[in-house]
């Protein structure tokens, strides 16, 4: 824990640390940015004239400042959740405001998902490229997809031992950014004017395609998104001042390729400035080493989507699904389902677009729409720390315009390959729609009961010998959020469908709460040595190990003299043996008699759907299949009542 802590302390660990994790997306924005907004130009038979290139770079330098710096450096950072950020922890931390910031949530962490597909493929596939620069006949996509399937496959190994070059090369790449850059900066130093808004409020004033170049304007700022997210793993501080040397970097960079492009007005599509203003002596080693910066880039997108997944489950938005733990470094986690997804995705888009000069049609899009739910949510946090509202005003306003006029420049290549990340979108919120919305369904129809009124029947059923034993310690599952209430079909299992008698009855609820990391728990003696319930709440990056975490209360008790778990059986008892244990899960299913709405019918049937696909209650509560009996019970009781017979005369 004090090694994290060191970490997120400004040091030159954290800071180099912070540049391997955090700045692998929008660091290789400069393989691609210049190209996508001048191929548009290009397109549209403009000439590369001093106005549109001092425009477009003005355009990029006060995206990176309005959108990275102010908004996502200054102001969402602020937004820490107990040292950790990314989308689901600011959802946590203002979800209680308003039932509506669930939508805004999952639109933004779906777009993310879709930008992680993406991601891997535009950079990779840009800095492979390059080796066309100085071998036209290069075959770009057999390399770009070996190196992209082995991406993927090592991350069910762990990737801490690489993760720990990533600064020094980050480093290494933003130093030889700056360096090219600053070269060509020299060559024509009146290009700073590019420093000044005027030049990007002239162009969009009056540029007829001002929209389109905002479009590619746009990938200059993609990861910033990432800046929030890893905040968990560099800390506020290590971010911040790392970002000056970054965004130096980057400016210089572009500078630089705009140098090349007031020299070359005559501008081919086709050519890339980055790989232009590269000397041709030092291409094959910058193409070495924009490939790892791309790898890099992609790594972190995983890694993130990984980190989406296993929040979005724990805050039940997400299926439960498979979450591995490669190594025993902190927050290192893997997702298999979601990795060989993001794999096919990526396989399909290289192979759908061949080349990235296509691609930069499909990125930006979804992830605009993250930014606007991040302003969203953000503008709710101000308010719940009572910041004054016209400052809450002039924020919304600002970003609100801003995200809102980079949506319609995206929007305008809707037809170039931005329907597919928006489809990929799509698909992934009616996933986490449907298990969100199902569950509030379900819980219209659960039936709590007052528990003590069942206090003597399961203090008598406890000692009836007539009944069979069935378990000496018998657990089940609850959502009841108080200690006096429990589920009728508890009750039902435990007393009418097949009686249960046991020596300690436990309810065990889960309660997943707004802080990160929190694990803990309290016990409540309903019916003293007979009817126990244990209550915790876990942080929403904490694993729900029940099982494991059931089994440390109870030795805790056991150790402390508050409870006796020693088997009632005479042979056992006498030998002071512990008694057996058994959880009890209690899996609804859609009655065809139930009464529900078209849309309610439609959500529970892809709910449950979604449900045989996703690991099965036990393995998703961490419980050992050969202690778990599931019961199924109609998720709504058709009662008798609810038929009408009309019985006839002999």
């Amino acid at each position: 824990m004090s090694n994290h802590k060191s970490i997120n302390n400004l040091s030159f660990a954290g800071l180099l640390i912070s540049l391997g994790i955090v700045y692998g997306d929008i660091g290789t924005s400069p393989l691609y940015t210049l190209r996508a907004i001048f191929n548009t130009v290009d397109e549209a038979g403009q000439a590369i004239t001093p106005a549109v290139v001092l425009g477009a770079l003005s355009c990029i330098i006060w995206t990176l400042t309005l959108q990275t710096t102010i908004k996502y450096v200054v102001i969402t950072l602020r937004a820490d959740n107990k040292g950790e950020g990314g989308i689901f922890s600011l959802y946590s931390l203002v979800r209680k405001k308003a039932k509506w910031l669930v939508i805004p949530a999952m639109l933004g962490g779906c777009a993310l998902l879709a930008d992680g597909i993406i991601t891997p493929s535009i950079t990779v596939t840009t800095a492979i490229e390059g080796l066309q620069v100085k071998f036209p006949w290069f075959q770009v996509i057999p390399v770009v997809l070996t190196i992209i399937v082995a991406l993927f496959i090592i991350q069910q190994f762990g990737t801490s031992l690489v993760g720990k070059l990533f600064g020094p090369i980050m480093f290494l790449w933003f130093a030889t950014l700056g360096g090219l850059g600053i070269v060509y900066v020299f060559q024509d130093f009146t290009i700073v004017r590019a420093l000044n808004p005027y030049y990007a409020v002239h162009l969009i004033a009056t540029n007829p395609k001002a929209l389109v170049i905002l479009g590619g304007v746009f990938l200059c700022t993609t990861g910033a998104e990432a800046l929030y997210s890893d905040l968990g793993h560099c800390g506020k501080q290590n971010i911040r001042v790392s970002w000056m040397f970054v965004k130096s970097t980057l400016i210089l960079n572009y500078l630089g390729q705009g140098v090349w492009l007031l020299q070359h007005p005559s501008y081919n599509g086709e050519l890339n400035p980055f790989y232009q203003i590269v000397p041709e002596s030092y291409l094959l080693p910058m193409v070495a080493l924009a490939t790892i910066a791309a790898v890099i880039a992609s790594q972190a997108m995983i890694t993130g989507s990984f980190t989406l997944i296993a929040e979005a489950v724990r805050l039940n938005l997400w299926p439960k699904v498979r979450i591995n733990y490669p190594s025993n470094q902190k927050g290192q986690i893997y997702v298999p389902s979601i990795n060989w997804l993001l794999c096919a995705g990526c396989i399909a888009i290289v192979l759908v677009f061949r080349k990235s000069i296509n691609m930069e049609g499909a990125y930006g899009l979804a992830i605009n729409l993250t930014f606007l739910a991040t302003t969203i949510l953000v503008a709710v946090y101000m308010r719940m720390k009572k910041v004054p509202l016209y400052l809450i005003a002039i924020f919304l306003v600002i970003y609100g315009l801003l995200e809102l006029a980079f949506l319609a420049g995206n929007m305008t290549k809707f037809f170039h390959g931005g329907f597919v990340t928006l489809f990929i979108g799509a698909a992934l919120f009616t996933v986490m729609w449907s298990w969100f919305a199902a569950r509030r369904i379900k819980n219209r129809f659960v039936k709590y009961v007052e528990i003590e009124d069942y206090f003597q029947i399961i203090d008598e059923l406890s000692r009836d010998d007539s009944v069979p034993k069935y378990s000496s310690q018998l657990v089940y599952l609850t959502s009841a959020n108080f200690k006096t209430e429990i589920e009728s079909k508890i009750i039902y299992s435990i007393i009418q469908k097949e009686p249960k008698r046991a020596d300690i009855y436990w309810l065990v609820h889960v309660d997943v709460v707004d802080e990160p990391f929190t694990s803990d728990y309290k016990v409540e003696f309903l019916i003293p040595g007979k009817l126990i319930r244990i209550d915790f709440k876990l942080g929403f990056r904490v694993e729900q190990k029940v099982n494991l975490l059931y089994r440390k209360v109870v030795e805790e008790l056991v150790k402390n003299g508050e409870v006796d778990i020693t088997s009632q059986y005479t042979s056992l008892k006498k030998h002071k043996i512990a008694g057996d244990f058994r959880f009890v899960l209690l899996e609804k299913h859609l009655s065809k008699f139930t009464s529900l709405s078209l849309y309610e019918r439609s959500v529970l049937h892809y709910y449950f759907i979604l449900k045989r696909l996703s690991l099965s209650e036990e393995q998703g509560f961490g419980l050992d299949s050969s202690y778990v009996d599931v019961e199924k019970v109609p998720l709504i009781f058709v009662t008798p009542d609810d038929i009408e017979l009309n019985r006839l005369s002999v």
